[in-house]
């Protein structure tokens, strides 16, 4: 069996146990037709070990597949917004950045304010340490987080998912693999398409379709197509893809600059 080891540095958020515990977390809704996910093969403190995926162009077909299975892997659900995967009980990570998680549920926390608390405004007060939005940047986003805390974006997951999606939390293109193997043993259920680098926690289902939006993926609108046709999304979806980018937008601020700093605020001010 062909593996391929990744090696984790100290200084990093991110850690082998982490990562696996992710890739466990969304593995468990593929029996359900959920996505293909690599599987952890050794962990060590500072490597995991992994199988390994031979990649290919996307089949005729995949993005529809694939599509299809990623509703059912929201479908899985956590308990809260921002629960980590289960066992893990430390710090998160997105890529190379700290995320955080939540250990226990607030009673009527909706995903607006959580969103604002967890994921805009760490990310607003550390772009703005290393400089990385524009002056009115934090003005910005502080209006837009009443907004998000008064409950005016909250909407509905998609039909299939309970209050709460099982997200793979970094899902843009280069986090899917075009894989023909491992292939189930009914192929019926294959995708083409398998999950790595996983941030896995309980959050809103259109933010890992979004995040797919933000860099564009191969075959996009036939993976949101059939998505939609399988568990469908709630109205104005389309209208909210730039709120849940900000994000990863502001993530990218923090470690890559500024560009990404204004393309943050200037997607927040069409929020407002």
């Amino acid at each position: 069996m062909r593996t391929y080891t990744k090696r984790f540095s100290p200084s990093e958020p991110n850690s082998p146990a982490l990562e696996a515990a992710g890739l466990r977390w969304l593995a468990e809704a593929t029996d359900q037709g959920g996505v293909q996910v690599v599987q952890p093969v050794k962990i060590l403190e500072s490597t995991l070990t992994l199988d390994y995926l031979p990649t290919v162009s996307p089949a005729p077909g995949a993005a529809e597949t694939f599509g299809r299975a990623l509703a059912h892997t929201h479908a899985a659900g956590a308990s809260h917004f921002g629960a980590p995967p289960p066992p893990w009980s430390g710090p998160g990570a997105i890529g190379l950045a700290p995320l955080s998680f939540v250990a226990s549920p607030s009673p009527g926390d909706p995903w607006g304010a959580f969103y604002h608390r967890e994921r805009l405004a760490p990310y607003v007060a550390a772009a703005t340490r290393v400089a990385a939005l524009p002056d009115d940047g934090p003005s910005v986003f502080a209006a837009l987080g009443q907004r998000l805390v008064g409950g005016l974006f909250d909407s509905p997951q998609p039909a299939l998912v309970g209050s709460v999606a099982r997200i793979h939390g970094d899902l843009w293109a280069g986090n899917v693999m075009w894989s023909p193997a491992p292939m189930p043993g009914d192929k019926a259920t294959w995708t083409g398409a398998c999950l790595i680098d996983p941030a896995a926690h309980g959050g809103h289902a259109e933010t890992d379709l979004a995040m797919l939006a933000l860099f564009g993926a191969p075959g996009l609108p036939s993976i949101l197509a059939a998505y939609n046709e399988v568990s469908a999304l709630a109205d104005g979806y389309q209208d909210r893809v730039g709120l849940h980018q900000l994000h990863p937008l502001l993530v990218h601020a923090c470690l890559f600059g500024a560009s990404y700093g204004d393309r943050a605020v200037a997607r927040a001010r069409q929020y407002l």
